[in-house]
This record gives C-alpha cells, structure tokens and sequence, in this order.
C-alpha cells in the first residue's frame, strides 16, 4: 500500500488525429522509461483479436455486463464504434493510480469531452500534425486504407484539429513536425513526474 500522505501521478490524456505520430510519441515514452508509465486498460464488447489476451489489450466483455457497469456509472468515458461499446472505467485508471506510475489515457475527441465532464485530475495533451495538407499526405502515404477510410479519417482528423484550438481543453499541444524535436518537447512536459515517478520506485527498492 501507498503511504497516506502520497498522492498518485497526475492521469495523462492523449488526443490527436490518425497520422500524427501520436502513438509514436506514446511508444517512445514508454520505451525510455518502462516503469514510469502505464495504460488504462479500456473495456470493450468486440471480440478478441488473434493474439489479443483479456485484461492486456483490452478488458473484453459481454454487451449485457458492460451496459450494466455503464448504468452503474462505471465508467469515465465510453463510446460506440462499429457497433461495439468501448470504454474506460474508473477502476482501471484506479489500478494504475496504485501502481504509482503515470496513467495514459489515449482518447478520441468525444472521449476528451466526455472524461472533461469527470473529476479525473489529468494533464491533457493534444499531438498535432504541423498542417492539415502534412497530415492527409502521410495518411496517403501509408497506404493502407481506401479512399473513403481516409475520407472519414481527413474528416475526423478536421474536426480534431478544430476542438483542439478551443480554449481549454488541452494544457498542452505537441505539434510532431519532426518527431525527435516533438518527443524531446514531450518529455520536457512530464520530466517532473516521471522523475518523482522514478525516484519513488527506486525509494521503494
């Protein structure tokens, strides 16, 4: 158990389009400080991928359970995609908390308004493509989608950029021009806890 008087690292919510680099950034966190960071683990109603494993990738769960927990306020956001319920409750970002790492929360722009309306004391950070002209050549690039997948994408992707300039709802913005000079400016915002982070575990050893 934690002592009394420690309070848990301040959640950290990523948001930002397909093609920003945002999971990248995400990666790159993770793999220079393993021990500082963790993810929320989302519930979710679609079935498992090959190779996917419950309570790893994703809580999976039964349509009936996850609409129960959603009526028991479980939940600090959720949404629906393709006719599968996703979300993320608050005990899976409860369990992070008593690991003492930093929770990241990678969310859509409906689950940055949605988990705003919480008491979830996070630190919100949108990555951003450098222009929107940068952001749809390398969607376009990758090749990887038809037409109108990145049609919808470009669209999501508008729309993100949008709510992004609203004031106040993101404490930072990372725009990934180029990706070092991003991660390094990354760093420099969660440096202060991912040193206290740091220095806990290795107190605790």
């Amino acid at each position: 158990m934690a002592p009394a008087h420690y309070t848990a690292p301040r959640p950290v919510v990523f948001s930002g389009p397909s093609g920003s680099g945002k999971s990248t950034l995400i990666t790159k966190l993770f793999k220079e400080y393993p021990t500082a960071f963790a993810y929320s683990i989302s519930h979710t109603t679609r079935s498992p991928r090959p190779g996917e494993q419950n309570g790893k990738e994703y809580h999976f769960v039964q349509r009936d359970e996850m609409e129960k927990m959603l009526k028991n306020n479980e939940f600090l956001e959720s949404t629906e995609f393709s006719s599968n319920l996703y979300g993320t409750s608050k005990k899976a970002v409860e369990d992070v908390a008593n690991t003492g790492k930093i929770c990241i929360l990678d969310l859509d722009k409906q689950g940055v308004k949605n988990i705003k309306k919480t008491d979830l004391n996070a630190t919100y950070i949108y990555v951003s493509p450098p222009s929107y002209e940068i952001l749809e050549k390398r969607l376009r690039d990758r090749q990887t989608e038809n037409e109108s997948a990145i049609e919808k994408r470009l669209q999501e992707a508008k729309e993100s950029i949008e709510f992004s300039k609203e004031p106040g709802v993101y404490h930072h913005i990372v725009v990934n021009d180029n990706l070092e000079v991003a991660y390094n400016f990354l760093k420099g915002l969660l440096i202060k806890e991912i040193d206290e982070v740091t220095k806990r575990q290795s107190a605790a050893h």
